[in-house]
């Protein structure tokens, strides 16, 4: 593992964003949603989530996730995607998300 500095974590944009809207996504390799979310004053972004196995795009709508929100846009598929979805893989390799314990402002930075 590299040890990197304080000032190299401030740089990463984790933000907090709410989801708006899951579609289905069928041309991406791997089974994926796209999501639609909220980063209040960062706008609203969409980005493409392989999360179909612990989560429904219902389950999704309306929960806050984690999200890096300065990395640049990503091509997957036809699909542009504008952030990162976080999350950690399960034994079987499945995502599970990364979210926040109570309600935060859709936007807040992890301190």
């Amino acid at each position: 593992m590299e040890n990197i500095t304080w000032h190299d974590f401030e740089k990463v944009e984790l933000r907090v964003g709410t989801i708006l809207e899951a579609v289905d996504f069928p041309e991406a390799r791997k089974p994926a949603f796209k999501v639609r979310v909220d980063f209040g004053e960062y706008g609203v972004r969409w980005s493409s989530a392989q999360i179909t196995k612990h989560y429904t795009k219902e389950q999704l709508v309306g929960r806050q996730i984690v999200g890096v929100t300065n990395f640049p846009k990503k091509q997957i598929a036809n699909f542009m995607s504008e952030f990162l979805v976080t999350g950690f893989a399960d034994e079987h390799g499945d995502i599970v998300l990364t979210a926040v314990e109570k309600p935060v402002p859709n936007g807040s930075k992890l301190i």
